[in-house]
């Protein structure tokens, strides 16, 4: 099992100084990864769910706020959770994923993408939210083929991007195939994550049965597509307390890596989380 942990920016807060403590912290105590989700722009009366998001909660760029986490740490993944990939210009997001890695030495590995939820974010970007899952596909298939391209160049011809001829330097860390993770609480995420997707990681309250469900969906879409289903990685949430035996019943139905999250506000007791559970997990050994 891999253990990564959040830094949410609403709750752990924007402060510089604050950040670099807790992604160092976290590394030194042998998190694999640490991830920091994403809104681009809120609004009075956005709703996740039941959940009323206040619209001065501030959420930094992801990718930026990552690079300024890479420069602070030496070893940990970074990794997004989630970011609204049709939110993006996948031409622009993929130079951004490359030199992010680039400049990690390898680090830019846990990218996780989702929709969005709100519809507002949607036309606040000018992407018609009723669209958004399909170009979340092409902009999958466009990263990927800019990153795989050489100096010929490669084209595109889809509905929502179109190009020819184009090449795109640097390339990714030692790899032209940067790992995309799909993030969602559907069955059509299960589906895009099989097709598409290098893992899964499904949020929401989502039951024991419709979890093992859309598990189900992901591994037969990605045999329908001629990938191999047990290579894809599944990602789940859990609580910075949460027992050994509860880790061992996530992995019993197949989860691959366990992504939890400080709950304290204060930095030393944010810490001394992390410490615990570190050491319950022997994440140094």
């Amino acid at each position: 099992m891999k253990f990564g942990i959040s830094y949410s920016t609403p709750y752990h807060g924007i402060d510089p100084d604050g950040i670099v403590a807790y992604a160092r912290h976290a590394e030194d105590c042998g998190f694999e990864s640490l991830y920091v989700p994403e809104h681009i722009a809120l609004y009075p009366g956005a709703t996740v769910g039941s959940f009323e998001l206040p619209p001065a909660l501030p959420y930094l760029d992801p990718l930026d706020c990552l690079s300024f986490v890479a420069a602070a740490t030496r070893r940990i993944l970074l990794g997004t959770g989630v970011l609204l990939l049709p939110y993006h210009h996948p031409v622009v997001l993929a130079k951004r994923l490359a030199t992010v890695d680039v400049l990690s030495r390898g680090r830019m590995r846990l990218l996780t993408v989702g929709l969005g939820s709100l519809p507002g974010e949607a036309r606040a970007v000018g992407v018609d939210f009723t669209t958004r899952g399909r170009r979340a596909d092409e902009a999958i298939d466009v990263m990927r083929l800019l990153w795989a391209g050489g100096e010929e160049g490669v084209g595109f011809d889809g509905r929502f991007f179109a190009f020819d001829d184009l090449c795109q330097f640097p390339k990714p860390h030692g790899t032209v195939h940067l790992p995309i993770h799909i993030g969602g609480s559907s069955r059509a995420a299960a589906r895009r994550a099989g097709l598409r997707g290098d893992g899964y990681f499904p949020g929401g309250a989502l039951g024991p049965d419709e979890r093992a469900a859309q598990m189900d969906i992901a591994r037969s879409a990605a045999v329908e597509a001629g990938r191999d289903p047990e290579a894809l990685e599944y990602t789940r949430s859990g609580s910075i307390d949460m027992s050994a035996d509860q880790v061992e019943a996530l992995a019993a139905q197949g989860v691959t890596r366990i992504v939890v999250s400080a709950t304290a506000t204060e930095p030393d007791r944010q810490r001394e989380e992390m410490s615990a559970f570190a050491e319950r997990f022997a994440l140094l050994a």
